[in-house]
């Protein structure tokens, strides 16, 4: 039986066209032909876009603090956090690749302007308070480092904004190309940390196990409710319902299970390898 074409798709209560795709200047540019591994291959990359934005001051922040004070006890926090954020990251990638939508858009056509008019300007204050953090952050590093003023920080922290557009521009591989080397120096960083510091790996894995104590102890619970705050963003989802779009994985039914299983896997294993 043969499907309508996604725009005119009825999904409850979309029945406006979809409008103009998130990203379009690079949306469907990135080919996923050929064999089975090159087709998987073809879709890594969003993922590692999405870790980035969980690899952010008040995340590190959280998790150093929970560490210092409280020793181990707060990894089933950080894990459980983890878990909702792959969670929530499949099934924003479902959501793109079933309707062609991205969150923004779905939020646009499944709710009334009073209820979609509060969640964009909620997304936009969130993009906001992250980006203070960021910007801030990137600054104070660059101070510790190389002991740049940081009012020169912040500066450079913006222009670093022409250099996305840049690669974007040139290719939207090119970013993700990037993006995955910044990981990459990142993972390498915390692996010599973590052999520096030659944690109790005991101690460690009982940090795993679920404990009322976090409920009872009102700063842990504080602290607790950081991690999570801090793990779980929902620009995000946003992002990752618009780059996984990049892939010009097709209409059918077949080719969209295929995109969504290999987009699961790449956003899963890139969330868990940044997992503080």
């Amino acid at each position: 039986m043969s499907r309508p074409p996604t725009d005119s798709f009825d999904l409850g209560q979309w029945h406006a066209p979809r409008g103009e795709a998130a990203l379009s200047d690079v949306n469907r540019t990135i080919s996923v032909q050929g064999s089975a591994f090159r087709r998987f291959a073809a879709f890594l990359g969003p993922g590692y876009l999405v870790a980035v934005g969980y690899m952010d001051p008040g995340n590190w922040a959280t998790s150093v603090a929970g560490g210092s004070k409280f020793g181990y006890t707060l990894l089933v926090v950080a894990l459980v956090s983890n878990l909702m954020a792959i969670i929530l990251q499949s099934l924003t990638a479902r959501l793109a690749i079933a309707s062609g939508r991205d969150l923004a858009q779905a939020c646009r056509d499944a709710f009334p302007r009073i209820v979609a008019l509060p969640l964009w300007l909620l997304a936009e204050i969130a993009i906001i308070a992250t980006d203070i953090a960021e910007v801030i952050g990137t600054a104070i590093g660059l101070n510790l480092l190389f002991g740049l003023p940081l009012e020169i920080g912040v500066v450079i922290t913006a222009l670093d904004v022409f250099l996305i557009l840049y690669l974007q521009k040139k290719g939207f591989r090119w970013l993700e190309a990037f993006v995955i080397a910044l990981l990459a120096i990142i993972a390498a960083a915390f692996a010599i940390q973590i052999a520096m510091a030659d944690p109790d790996w005991g101690a460690v894995i009982r940090g795993f196990a679920p404990t009322v104590e976090i409920v009872k102890n009102p700063e842990m619970l504080y602290l607790a409710l950081g991690i999570l705050g801090a793990t779980v963003m929902p620009h995000n989802l946003y992002l990752h319902s618009a780059i996984v779009q990049t892939r010009a994985y097709g209409d059918s039914l077949p080719e969209k299970r295929q995109a969504l299983r290999f987009a699961t896997i790449d956003s899963t294993v890139a969330l868990m390898l940044q997992a503080p």
